[in-house]
């Protein structure tokens, strides 16, 4: 396929006439042709239209026939071959590992979602049949199913060019629902963007979807964002990217005559807790293996381990060496926009000269303009509690070792910290009733509990939660990776007293669709 600037409503090109966006190789600085046109009010206003108009068909489309739809999209992602990579390498900067590594992500969870399509759980049938016996009052006949909400706003990640872009995530979940996906790419990655596009057009068009399911959008500024977020027709929107970027568009979206929700995966710091067994009897290690997760990606991960909290002694010293020995032999890596680096290097200059912060590593300097060094700091714990700026993410290589005198005051930061994607705890057997007490403080502050590892590596699967609570996400009770993010989409409708042959084919009594479903409360296996 090849990459003509131009934007996918329906099942038609259309090259933008509202401004440009020129692509950047990452590693070079150079431009990438060709410009990509930007969305004018009558594309946006056509591709909502196309969109409400497919909704009511493509929402009741056959659960095998929207299987076969995300598992064409999938394959036609694969067929797209060494071109996707490329391109998506020179616009990233991301390595050909990562980048491969990423479409195998992007391919198996849309494939995931086609098995949980298949399955029809997700639809949640519950029905508690009519019983004229019972006394005083008879009981009515009630069933229930999920529907999906409607047409929805996808913004493609800076970071995950393909796995949280396109075809990533958020619109494998809302297609997998039912709902038809409006996507607005990131100015980064548009010739990736336009690739991934195509697979997901040609999928429409060979599985016979209507031609509003899927379109793609380019926008020059952030006009077309903004009124794509507040059209009438759109219900929900994903988004992951700065808490700038998420609060603006929950205004936005608060503020509808309609407000709709909106699932923005945001900052977090993911805190790693260093527990003293744990560190008297492998510090070194747990420090390379920590330098190791803290420049994967140059550090662009929403996961990355950017504060440590131990409490102070020489067996911290030790982790501080070890992380130190990592980082010294880590490459300045190229950063994905030279917005991010320069916003990288801002944040790590501010904290190198904090009074209350001491410098501790350092990677391999940077060999173009375009790269960034990873850093790590150290202050204590007091600091930490009298200045709130240090909690601040650093997006990139980038963290903050914070000395506490004791667990109890490495405890009373854990309750200090703002909600966070993940929480990582490194324990020996000796460490147990210590992080027995922590527990319910990580539980009530992020979304996923490790132990023993980082968070870097975000497994897709059913048991999965990539989400936290606020700012970490803007809902913490969802999540945007794993079987679970379709839930966002979708919404119960009871229908009571309705007469079978009018009922959905999940909610009929014969069961047509063999789903499970919980009938007076109890599990009936289709």
């Amino acid at each position: 396929m090849r990459i003509e600037g131009k934007m996918l409503i329906g099942q038609r090109a259309v090259l933008g006439t509202n401004g440009s966006i020129r692509a950047i190789h990452a590693a070079t600085g150079e431009t990438i042709e060709p410009p990509f046109g930007g969305a004018a009010d009558a594309d946006l206003e056509c591709a909502c239209a196309l969109a409400w108009s497919a909704f009511d068909t493509y929402r009741e489309s056959s659960l095998p026939a929207r299987a076969e739809f995300l598992e064409a999209i999938a394959q036609n992602i694969l067929d797209l071959g060494d071109g996707l990579i490329e391109r998506c390498v020179a616009e990233s900067g991301l390595s050909h590992g990562r980048v491969e590594s990423e479409r195998g992500r992007t391919v198996g969870q849309l494939r995931m979602f086609a098995s949980v399509v298949r399955q029809g759980d997700f639809l949640g049938v519950r029905i508690d049949p009519a019983d004229s016996e019972r006394k005083p009052l008879p009981r009515v006949d009630l069933r229930l199913r999920y529907v999906p909400l409607g047409p929805v706003a996808v913004f493609g990640a800076s970071n995950f060019p393909l796995a949280f872009s396109v075809a990533g995530g958020d619109t494998a979940s809302a297609l997998a629902a039912g709902c038809p996906v409006i996507v607005k790419t990131h100015p980064a990655h548009p010739g990736t963007s336009e690739l991934a596009a195509l697979a997901v057009q040609k999928a429409v068009r060979d599985c016979g979807m209507p031609e509003g399911t899927f379109s793609l959008l380019f926008d020059s500024g952030r006009d077309i964002a903004q009124r794509l977020v507040g059209d009438r027709r759109i219900k929900a929107v994903g988004f992951t990217g700065s808490r700038g970027g998420g609060t603006a568009l929950m205004k936005l979206a608060a503020q509808r005559p309609e407000p709709i929700p909106v699932y923005a995966e945001m900052s977090s710091v993911n805190p790693v807790l260093l527990f003293p067994a744990a560190l008297a009897n492998r510090a070194e290690a747990i420090g390379r293996t920590f330098a190791a997760s803290l420049t994967l990606g140059a550090g662009q991960f929403c996961t990355n381990p950017g504060l440590i909290l131990a409490v102070d002694s020489p067996d911290l010293d030790r982790f501080i060496e070890g992380a130190a020995a990592g980082l010294a032999d880590a490459p300045a890596a190229t950063m994905l926009t030279p917005d991010i680096r320069k916003a990288y290097e801002t944040a790590v200059a501010r904290t190198a000269a904090h009074d209350a912060v001491q410098a501790a590593a350092s990677g391999i300097e940077p060999k173009t303009a375009h790269e960034a060094q990873a850093a790590l700091f150290v202050t204590t714990a007091d600091a930490f509690v009298r200045h709130t700026e240090l909690h601040e993410e650093i997006f990139g290589a980038a963290a903050l070792v914070v000395r506490c005198p004791d667990l109890a005051a490495m405890l009373a930061l854990v309750e200090s910290l703002d909600g966070q994607l993940t929480a990582a705890v490194h324990i020996d057997a000796a460490d147990h009733p210590g992080v027995r007490m922590f527990l319910p403080a990580l539980e009530r502050r992020s979304g996923r509990i490790l132990v023993n590892g980082f968070g870097t590596g975000v497994e897709v699967g059913h048991a999965m939660v990539h989400g936290g609570p606020y700012p970490s996400t803007s809902d913490g009770r969802s999540t945007s990776v794993g079987s679970l993010a379709i839930d966002r989409f979708l919404r119960p409708v009871s229908y009571q007293d309705m007469p079978d042959d009018l009922l959905p084919d999940a909610l009929k009594e014969s069961n047509p669709l063999a789903l499970n479903r919980r009938v007076n409360g109890l599990m009936s296996l289709g």
